[in-house]
């Protein structure tokens, strides 16, 4: 029997959430991320609506740059962009809703993300019988939701997610095993996952730009190339994945970060945002459902971009009661990074982030 999977990714999901619950948001040019501060704010976009994309505005644009957009359209007469902060909390209760919607129609389903989710259908047996279930699917979160998905349909997770990413916004694409290598060989090399800037440059110096053009490489060249990858990559862009899907996979970490106005190393700016962010993370960590977490995470961030990571397993794990204990251990992550234990140049700070890993449901 063929396997049947479904790729299912929300569309431009934070701001679309933001659009149901504000409905005077809605066909507004939107974007969710840092505070843009007149030009002058320093972090990044985290999902802009379809509007906002005409200006030119993508996910982890600089937000300066995307205000710069927003301006530039409203001397045109042009519609200005509304900016709004991010709210986890709300974002992580509608994918619950999308989640328990999924697992109507399939006892397998694989939370990928936050907006993303694998599930498996072949009972259906046939992939005309899959699409029709995958429409009902969009219909359900429609109105429960009151936003909209893509779902791609294929014989793997591979082409199944990537047929989802063509037909976005409100898309259903559906691939057949036989045309499954077809499929990909027109698509750009970076449509193929795990292909990222510095791959591709390196494939672009050899004049390949599509999967076809990769296609020409043997499997030893390409592990000459791009190292044990190279094996998983020549299958890969034939359309040959047998990467399974993990039942009952959820969101296995929950994190923050945030970026300072401007580069610093005062103390108290820096605990004092610090403070703010692990804080924050620990009362998503509580509203979870999770009843414990085994690791917990730092990121740093210097003036010159280096970005360093710091982590402690914890053992016994961390439970929702262990405010007092969570704080300690953060702190003692951070400390190294204010002295030149882990900061020797005594670099200023541009960004710190704090996360917690591994979360364990309860019995």
């Amino acid at each position: 029997m063929n396997r049947i999977v479904a790729h299912l990714d929300m569309d431009a999901f934070f701001a679309s959430v933001e659009e149901r619950y504000t409905p005077k948001f809605r066909g507004k040019p939107l974007v969710v991320g840092s505070d843009p501060k007149n030009g002058f704010g320093r972090g990044v976009v985290s999902t802009a609506n379809y509007a906002a994309r005409e200006y030119g505005i993508h996910s982890a644009m600089p937000i300066s740059h995307a205000w710069k957009a927003s301006q530039l359209a409203k001397s045109q007469g042009k519609e200005e962009v509304i900016f709004l902060g991010v709210d986890f909390e709300l974002y992580e209760k509608s994918s619950r809703a999308i989640f328990e919607v999924i697992k109507k129609y399939s006892e397998n389903v694989e939370q990928a993300s936050v907006d993303e989710f694998y599930f498996d259908l072949s009972y259906a047996k046939t992939f005309k019988k899959a699409k029709k279930i995958c429409q009902q699917i969009k219909q359900e979160i429609k109105q429960a939701e009151q936003i909209t998905c893509s779902i791609g349909i294929a014989p793997n997770k591979l082409i199944a997610k990537i047929a989802a990413g063509i037909k976005k916004p409100d898309g259903l694409l559906v691939v057949e095993p036989a045309a499954a290598e077809g499929f990909l060989e027109p698509l750009k090399i970076r449509e193929i996952p795990g292909i990222g800037p510095k791959t591709a440059e390196l494939f672009y110096k050899k004049n390949v730009a599509t999967v076809l053009d990769l296609k020409q490489f043997p499997r030893e060249e390409l592990k000459e190339l791009v190292g044990k990858w190279g094996s998983d990559l020549y299958l890969k862009i034939r359309g040959i994945d047998d990467a399974p899907i993990v039942q009952d996979r959820q969101i296995k970490s929950i994190g923050e970060q945030r970026t300072f106005e401007q580069d610093t190393f005062e103390m108290d700016i820096i605990l004092g945002e610090f403070k703010k962010c692990y804080e924050h993370v620990f009362e998503r960590f509580k509203k979870s459902g999770f009843a414990e977490c085994k690791t917990i995470a730092i990121t740093v961030r210097f003036s010159d971009f280096a970005t360093k990571t710091a982590a402690k397993s914890l053992q016994p794990p961390l439970k929702t009661t262990d405010n007092k204990k969570y704080t300690m251990e953060m702190i003692k992550l951070l400390l190294p990074f204010l002295d030149k234990r882990k900061n020797p140049k005594l670099k200023r700070i541009r960004l710190i982030g704090s996360r917690i890993e591994n979360l364990v449901k309860s019995d």
